[in-house]
């Protein structure tokens, strides 16, 4: 009987020490302002120099093959059950004015979240298909403002939230 309370009581110290490490669900202002800045280009040449930018980024950060390419979009197999790893769909889809919008979006299949975070990844794939480099700022420092991030009035996109459930923006 002690020995069932105090395999109980192992048990539940465990758990508060995992629940208190835990960062699931807590996303910085800054990653979270760029990864949400709509990420829209404004001639063909741009859209062309960002979606090849795009593609790379997808390939080099995946865990997972690319199942599709064209384009309009960009998706790669996954995820597979209880894999951590991000899936990613990225879409191009062109605007009434002429502009394309590129729209991200990363999810895993794990209880135990994604790795890596969806939110970081959306920021570090529109920083380099912008910039063509991520540099994502660090905790604390000052974010770009967003008006440099993007224009004003711009179609939603899609993102995973913090859960890895894909949500639209």
């Amino acid at each position: 009987m002690i020995k069932q309370y105090l395999s109980i009581a192992a048990l539940c110290t465990f758990g508060t020490l995992v629940a208190g490490c835990s960062t699931r669900g807590q996303v910085q202002p800054d990653v979270m302002q760029i990864a949400t800045a709509p990420l829209t280009c404004s001639s063909k040449a741009e859209c062309d120099l960002w979606w090849q930018r795009a593609q790379t980024w997808v390939t080099g950060h995946s865990r997972y093959p690319l199942e599709s390419s064209s384009d309009t979009l960009i998706q790669t197999t996954g995820p597979d059950g209880g894999k951590r790893a991000l899936a990613y769909e990225i879409t191009k889809t062109p605007n009434n004015d002429g502009t394309s919008t590129i729209g991200f979006a990363a999810h895993c299949d794990s209880a135990l979240g994604c790795k890596p975070d969806p939110w970081q990844a959306g920021a570090d794939f529109k920083l380099f298909v912008r910039n063509g480099t991520a540099n994502v700022p660090a905790p604390g420092s000052t974010p770009a403002p967003a008006a440099a991030l993007a224009p004003e009035a711009m179609p939603a996109q899609s993102i995973a939230s913090p859960t890895g459930e894909p949500a639209s923006q």
